[in-house]
């Protein structure tokens, strides 16, 4: 009977782990499948977003969209954060992600009506989400070392306080509301960095976590894909749809190979100041992929008009230029920005230039498939610029 029980204590115990103390997750390690599903679940919520926004494309409904954004964005790296630091492959772990995405699935239903006067649900939602992440950061904080405590209780007293302020916000007219949550989305981001800053570099910055953020932007960008094709089923299959349709992919794929070729999956300097500057600078770059996918369905729809209509062509056209500012804001953290700092800095240049032209670009609001065209040969400029240097540096290596 003893060794039965023996058996099922240590069963028990292999199931059911502790968090991993901070410090103590391993620095070489596999995204799990389960991060991933977390992953897909959080861009169904980024998706709502979008899709809210392609209907709303103006000032109101940008700051809608920000608002919204930031927060899923900020819940997203709450959850991946924590499961790197602490999670580990049992089913406690699963459990707390699971409860997780049992919160963040309502949230996403409530998106569409988030900014409506007396819609209450979007706020209380993500207060549930909020104190949710709270509850779980406090358990794992629970048996750290002493000098962790501070922090941690710090961390998990800022995630309460973004729990009450949101349900607080429920009772506020709707421009009130979204301004509040642009406010608290900064202050949360301020006092994230704050934290963060005060973090062993190579502990908040895993190896896993530079995949992790990189499956992220590619699962993301697969949201320009969704805006074209939802986009074509709405209007008849005429070439010049298709063209434009397909010119909108290849905008999609530029800001692919901005990312990946440039700055994606290469650690960032092991300096507190440039971990933080990797980890938040993500956060405008997979919000402009966001939007550039938000303009896919309406660029599609006006493809046979003379011009591209203002606010799709600013927002496509100002999303590619953060796109491209974004990129460099990341790099200039990398370790690989001062290996190779003729490179980066050549790149830094072109690209300024670049996202300047592209808001050129959008102020001259040519027709569709113009303006998708010179955005693919705007985007292509800073690679062309990269291949060339690096053809250069390999002919003058060989003499």
């Amino acid at each position: 009977m003893s060794e039965r029980r023996e058996r099922r204590a240590r069963l028990r115990q292999r199931l059911w782990q502790p968090p991993r103390p901070h410090g103590g997750q391993p620095l070489e390690r596999d995204v799990s499948p389960l991060e991933l599903f977390y992953d897909l679940v959080v861009v169904v919520l980024v998706g709502q977003a979008a899709h809210q926004l392609a209907g709303h494309v103006s000032r109101r409904g940008l700051a809608d969209f920000g608002a919204v954004f930031m927060l899923v964005w900020i819940a997203w790296l709450n959850g991946s954060l924590y499961h790197d630091l602490h999670g580990r492959e049992d089913a406690r772990s699963r459990t707390v992600l699971l409860v997780q995405l049992l919160a963040l699935v309502p949230l996403g239903a409530f998106i569409p009506r988030a900014g409506d006067r007396g819609a209450v649900a979007f706020p209380v939602g993500a207060a549930v989400l909020f104190l949710v992440l709270a509850l779980i950061w406090y358990l794992a904080g629970r048996p750290s070392e002493p000098r962790f405590h501070r922090s941690s209780l710090l961390f998990v007293a800022g995630t309460g306080a973004c729990a009450a302020v949101l349900a607080a916000t429920a009772r506020l007219p709707p421009d009130a509301r979204v301004t509040a949550w642009l406010l608290l989305d900064a202050a949360y981001l301020a006092g994230f960095s704050a934290m963060i800053g005060k973090a062993p570099p190579g502990l908040a910055v895993t190896p896993a976590l530079i995949e992790r953020f990189g499956l992220f932007i590619i699962i993301v960008l697969g949201e320009t894909i969704v805006g074209v094709v939802d986009g074509l089923a709405h209007e008849p299959a005429d070439a010049l749809t298709i063209a434009v349709g397909l010119v909108a992919v290849v905008i999609g794929f530029g800001a692919w190979w901005t990312y990946f070729d440039f700055v994606g999956h290469r650690p960032p300097r092991p300096a507190r100041a440039s971990t933080v500057r990797w980890i938040i600078t993500h956060l405008p770059f997979t919000a402009a992929v966001t939007a550039m996918g938000a303009t896919m369905p309406s660029l599609v729809e006006h493809a046979h008009g003379g011009r591209t209509p203002a606010p799709v062509a600013w927002l496509l056209c100002g999303a590619t230029a953060l796109v491209l500012a974004a990129a460099m804001g990341i790099a200039s953290s990398l370790q690989a920005w001062d290996d190779k700092r003729p490179l980066y800095h050549l790149l830094a240049r072109t690209c300024a230039v670049v996202a300047v032209l592209c808001l050129a670009l959008g102020a001259a609001r040519p027709a569709p498939l113009p303006l998708g065209l010179a955005l693919v040969v705007l985007l292509a400029v800073p690679w062309s610029f990269a291949v060339m240097h690096r053809a250069t540096w390999d002919a003058g290596a060989q003499d």
